[in-house]
């Protein structure tokens, strides 16, 4: 009886793969028939997978984007006591990729950042990556202001835009800490204080004041 193969675990270990090569060589050092070997897979099983080397980057780029939100949702579910301005920085720190076993995964996510300024169907997928980030932080942000005391704080506040900076603040610590301006403990403690003045912010606003 033929092999059945597991066609979405293949991809998967050769989106591994390919990232691997993109944190040693950037997006454009990268081939298929290296993605192969490193995957320890044929260049035919790489090519039934992916019709060519853009397909892959995609799904890549996909790969690691889910990777990241999944991680954000799987803190969140692990303490469901926590609070939601807790809950608000945690997720944050996810998604700046502060932690040290995180250190490579940021370095491959970058690197597809730049070569997104040169490739609008990458630039395209990490726009959905970051959509899908942003709407999660927009949720946190909304809970957060109906679980202050002030229970309507939420809105007098644009959860989409609060979301917005904290997203580009979370993105843009972690290339601040790849090229050494700030150490992670900085990050951390800067994604902190702007955490705690939003939280402020939700609990002290009221209807008809100006935010």
């Amino acid at each position: 009886m033929p092999k059945q193969v597991d066609y979405e675990s293949r991809r998967r270990r050769i989106a591994e793969a390919v990232c691997f090569l993109v944190d040693e060589r950037g997006p454009e050092g990268v081939t298929m028939r290296d993605v192969a070997t490193r995957a320890e897979v044929s260049l035919g099983a790489v090519q039934r997978c992916f019709r060519n080397k853009e397909e892959m980057l995609l799904f890549a780029v996909d790969h690691v984007g889910e990777r990241i939100t999944e991680r954000v949702r799987a803190r969140l579910s692990s303490s469901p006591a926590q609070s939601a301005a807790t809950a608000l920085g945690h997720a944050a720190t996810e998604i700046a990729l502060l932690r040290r076993q995180h250190r490579a995964e940021a370095r491959v996510w970058l690197a597809f950042v730049a070569q997104a300024a040169v490739s609008e169907p990458l630039a395209a997928r990490l726009r959905v990556s970051y959509a899908a980030l942003q709407d999660l932080l927009g949720r946190l942000i909304t809970e957060a202001g109906e679980s202050g005391p002030a229970g309507d704080g939420a809105a007098m506040l644009d959860p989409q835009r609060e979301a917005r900076a904290l997203l580009a603040l979370s993105d843009g610590l972690t290339s601040h800490v790849l090229v050494g301006h700030l150490t992670a403990e900085e990050a951390e403690d800067a994604l902190h204080v702007h955490v705690v003045s939003l939280w402020e912010r939700l609990r002290t606003s009221r209807p008809g004041q100006d935010v």
